[in-house]
């Protein structure tokens, strides 16, 4: 046969084109499907992710998160409150626990729910337009040389030796709190009003502090009583949590989410089964980490692991041997479940969206039963025969 160029090109144009798209798929590598899918059941209003970036105020950025829900889910409106004046607020009070305690007390960046709602009964809030306390040229908060700062001014009066601690050392405090975070406004103008921290708190925002109550679930303590919760960031001492069956304190998240109410979360986040990064999800898997090996601990799971059942007398075994700590608040939004019908949390995290799902986080019911130390709600979203029973 006579050679036909013409022929010879189109014949080669229609086999590449045939073999392009096995050649293509033998190149390629299929990324891995994910072990999890998450699906929403509920999600409650809520305000967009925040970054507390470089400083330990979780408890603030999760409880003025759940405040800011709550003003939503009352209709009144969506408000992006001032993180750091409460935290402006509060370092005064802690400096001056620390000291009246003569140094037996935390003075760190910690706390918990309840110091925000202190702040709104005693001296209000105010908007973040109207105090972001970026004071120095920042752009995102980082605490470092603020906290180096506060601690030394703390610790001199402490050191004093055999002399008496004189009035101006608050005042020094507070100048330096003022230097990093900036003064506090006396008034502020908002939407065309001018306000106090208090007559915002009470005009514009309008929530009762006495609506809101922390419960916890321990059975070193009476069950449907108050009781202390015994970790350090529980600096106020005289801060009373209901304590509750793990069973009625995980039905008391259901029931406040499924009625449109958000929960603060205050718990554990040092497990390698915790990740907001890399996985964004949080599991307590049959297996401990260290007695996995090598290999087991780092081969990503491809489809949902098992986890343990989780008891009373787990909870309270690794509180008190520290395998579960009071690490991190976060604010939960809502329930999801994964691709068997497992039920996971949905929550907001404070660690800016560059992260696994956003800055959101699914909790496994497991890692809830065994890792929460604390929760804070809305007193209302409680059923009537537990409030009855709680006394409230």
């Amino acid at each position: 046969m006579k050679f036909d160029p013409l022929r010879f090109i189109l014949v080669s144009i229609v086999m590449s084109l045939a073999l392009a798209p096995a050649l293509g798929a033998a190149g390629e590598k299929k990324a891995d499907p994910p072990a999890y899918r998450f699906q929403t059941v509920v999600e409650v209003k809520h305000t967009p992710v925040k970054d507390q970036y470089h400083t330990g105020t979780c408890w603030c950025f999760a409880t003025v998160s759940f405040l800011e829900a709550e003003a939503l889910r009352l209709g009144k409106g969506e408000f992006d409150l001032s993180e750091m004046y409460v935290v402006r607020r509060t370092y005064p009070r802690k400096a001056l626990n620390y000291v009246q305690m003569h140094g037996h007390a935390v003075h760190q960046q910690g706390g918990q729910a309840h110091d925000v709602i202190d702040r709104l009964r005693d001296s209000g809030l105010m908007p973040e337009e109207a105090y972001s306390g970026l004071n120095i040229g920042q752009k995102r908060h980082d605490h470092g040389e603020m906290v180096a700062v506060l601690q030394a001014l703390a610790d001199a009066v402490m050191k004093r030796e055999g002399s008496r601690v004189t009035p101006r050392w608050l005042e020094a405090y507070e100048g330096a709190l003022d230097a990093y975070l900036g003064r506090l406004p006396a008034e502020f103008a908002w939407k065309g009003r001018t306000y106090t921290p208090r007559s915002f708190a009470d005009q514009a925002l309008g929530l009762d502090a006495s609506d809101y109550v922390e419960l916890t679930s321990y059975d070193a303590h009476p069950y449907y009583a108050k009781c202390r919760l015994e970790i350090p960031d529980n600096w106020t001492y005289n801060a009373d949590y209901y304590n509750l069956p793990i069973d009625e304190l995980e039905a008391v998240v259901e029931k406040a989410l499924s009625g449109g109410y958000s929960v603060v979360w205050d718990g554990d986040v040092s497990e390698k089964d915790f990740s907001t990064r890399e996985t964004g999800w949080a599991l307590v898997p049959e297996k401990d980490w260290e007695d996995r090996t090598m290999a087991e601990r780092e081969k990503k799971p491809a489809a949902p692991v098992k986890e343990k059942q989780v008891d009373q007398a787990m909870r309270t075994a690794t509180l008190r041997d520290f395998t579960t700590t009071d690490d991190h608040l976060m604010h939960i939004v809502g329930l999801a479940q994964d691709q068997t019908g497992a039920r996971f949390y949905r929550i907001k995290n404070s660690g800016g969206t560059d992260r696994k799902y956003d800055g959101y986080l699914y909790m496994s019911r497991p890692y809830f039963r065994l890792k929460t130390t604390a929760l804070m709600v809305n007193k209302s979203s409680l059923a009537p025969e537990l409030r009855s029973k709680l006394g409230i």
